[in-house]
């Protein structure tokens, strides 16, 4: 434990999600060591970014705008919609450069241990998108655990209902990954999701 306003910038960077008591005493020590370090352009960045960024209207992504870029891209597929759990998936799935239509981002997953429902996530608005017919495909591309499971399968069974074609992305090994660390419903997965050698 430290003294005053030291203690109280460590507890601050401890209340950030993924940030445990070591990285926020690293963190706050960085900052008071670093004699360069630019203070006043870290406190303006964070209230630009309160004051400027918000959710997209229509998929939930964060811009700066109305309507996210990728909303806003008549060259993207609009029949085709992916379901994510939250922005920064978004940013996952496009750096791989393979996903050419539009996102739906829930803003969060299915938990009742924590208290979160499906009527807390953006489910209503994703229904509405649906509403005219023009999706002919909903990717689910929730996280491969329990919340985003049972995510997917409520999802599954609300679309399935309404005729809506629904995928959910495929599971498995990752590259490079050894099997005898591999979980089994990762396992299990992959022998679901295997493909025939070309």
């Amino acid at each position: 434990m430290y003294d005053g306003i030291v203690q109280d910038l460590i507890d601050e960077f401890g209340r950030l999600p993924g940030i445990g008591p070591k990285s926020a005493q690293r963190i706050a020590f960085h900052i008071l060591q670093t004699q360069n370090f630019d203070v006043s352009r870290l406190a303006e960045l964070l209230s630009e970014v309160r004051e400027k960024v918000r959710f997209c209207e229509v998929c939930g992504n964060i811009t700066e705008e109305v309507r996210c870029s990728i909303c806003r891209d008549p060259r993207r597929d609009q029949a085709l919609i992916c379901v994510v759990e939250e922005p920064k998936d978004v940013v996952a799935i496009e750096r791989t450069r393979q996903f050419r239509g539009l996102y739906h981002v829930l803003g969060g997953a299915i938990s009742p241990i924590d208290g979160i429902g499906p009527d807390d996530l953006s489910i209503p608005a994703l229904m509405r998108r649906l509403g005219d017919g023009e999706v002919k495909e909903v990717i689910l591309a929730t996280d491969p655990n329990l919340e985003g499971e049972a995510t997917a399968a409520y999802l599954s069974r609300l679309l399935t209902a309404i005729d809506v074609p629904v995928s959910r992305l495929a599971s498995g090994l990752p590259v490079g990954g050894d099997l005898e660390f591999a979980d089994e419903v990762t396992l299990g997965r992959a022998f679901e999701g295997r493909r025939q050698v070309e």
